[in-house]
């Protein structure tokens, strides 16, 4: 088949402009903005209880799944940015398959996402969508519970049983992918500057260390500066206890009292950081790469040896989805290795195909001058395509049961950066 991206290499279109706010996805910009979303997630649904042997699963899967039929469209929400807005992918399986698909670019974060939706799934009314891509975080936590996403049929899902990558077929918040399968996923680490830092960082103590004082940069979102200070710590956050939450608590507050952290920063981290302003940050991995290949920096990506942050947007059908055949279909098309491959080379973030990286080395063999060199470094990137080790050395963010423990651990972070 010939590569859906055509003449148009992705690589030429400002990367660094077009990811712009992808991030928000996990920012609280204060208890009362999380008092909001996690009313909402209390709203009272009909909701199942999630199936606990894979026999459920498979009942389950077979209830919903009966005869649903092909209608020929899909309704498809995303994230703005999130695939070349020429949409080559859907063009492509359009022409192969028949069936038509609106995209449009309406989900901006995961708590204004799930306020607008959740009563109508509640209500078991639609929300206009048969697909969407939604973030890791307590409200898919409660979509789940509430029984508001199809347990998807892996029998209709055979790209992704062959091509996705292990990592992913083992995610905490969907054990065995029920619910959800990976669009694409992201990692939370250490950048710095080379002009300034000679010798790497490979210890989350860099950002603790008084040689540094006033050239330390931290994310504003209570995630994300949660999760590195265990990590410092030595405590696996996805199976941490408020004590741990606590303990957290302190070291991140001793950093900040002692004048190292320049800045708590939303992702505009990013400029200062190549100014030198700051040395040494949080950082995105799709971040650093974008820059880098846009402005010709040379800021580095670093998974410290205690290990760094995964985050995976992933796909989902919800309940009231009228063409859940034509949505499913549609997400297994993105397994397929040249599909994986084209949107990899448009958003630079880490593709769950681990086998699309031959894909783009394909079309960089095809290629010349800067966009040959180009594709070649998105190919060998470990920000688009982590090696097995780091794989090993990423962990997820904490899972929250209930909205009182999210309520818990908001109290004990969310002051850190504000006070």
């Amino acid at each position: 088949m010939n590569h859906p991206h055509g003449k148009d290499p992705a690589f030429l279109r400002g990367m660094t402009q077009r990811r712009l706010g992808r991030r928000d996805a996990f920012r609280l910009t204060g208890l009362s903005a999380a008092g909001l979303a996690l009313a909402a997630c209390g709203v009272q649904g009909k909701g199942a209880a999630r199936p606990t042997s894979s026999a459920q699963v498979q009942s389950e899967v077979e209830k919903y799944w009966s005869g649903k039929a092909k209608n020929g469209h899909v309704n498809f929400a995303n994230w703005p940015l999130y695939m070349d807005p020429k949409q080559p992918e859907l063009k492509e399986f359009t022409k192969r398959t028949g069936t038509t698909v609106t995209y449009k670019e309406v989900i901006q974060e995961t708590t204004s996402w799930y306020a607008k939706i959740q009563p109508q799934l509640a209500a078991g009314q639609s929300i206009n969508y048969d697909l969407m891509v939604f973030t890791n975080s307590v409200q898919l936590t409660q979509l789940i519970k509430l029984g508001y996403l199809v347990p998807l049929d892996h029998d209709r899902l055979p790209n992704f049983t062959k091509n996705v990558g292990a990592r992913y077929t083992q995610e905490a918040f969907d054990p065995g992918n029920v619910y959800t399968v990976p669009w694409a996923s992201g990692m939370t680490g250490i950048a710095y500057n080379p002009k300034y830092i000679d010798t790497p960082p490979t210890s989350y103590s860099a950002l603790w260390d008084p040689k540094y004082k006033g050239k330390v940069g931290m994310m504003a979102d209570s995630q994300e500066i949660a999760n590195f200070a265990m990590f410092a710590l030595g405590i696996d956050p996805d199976k941490s206890t408020p004590a741990d939450w606590e303990k957290a608590a302190a070291k991140l507050t001793e950093q900040r009292d002692s004048g190292i952290v320049r800045k708590y920063y939303d992702q505009s981290y990013i400029d200062p950081l190549a100014k030198g302003d700051i040395w040494i940050c949080q950082a995105w991995s799709g971040d650093i790469f974008q820059k880098n290949l846009s402005d010709g920096t040379d800021l580095k990506f670093v998974i410290p040896q205690e290990g760094a942050t995964i985050w995976t947007d992933n796909f989902m059908i919800p309940k009231t989805a009228a063409n859940p055949v034509d949505a499913i279909t549609l997400i297994d098309f993105f397994y397929e290795a040249d599909m994986a491959g084209s949107l990899a080379e448009y958003i630079n973030y880490v593709t769950p195909v681990p086998s699309a990286k031959d894909a783009i080395l394909a079309d960089a063999a095809k290629a010349s001058g800067t966009d040959k060199k180009t594709l070649e470094m998105i190919a060998d990137s470990p920000l688009v395509f982590p090696s097995d080790d780091d794989y090993a050395k990423l962990r997820t963010y904490v899972t929250f049961d209930n909205s009182e423990e999210h309520k818990k651990f908001e109290s004990v972070f969310q002051p850190i950066t504000t006070s």
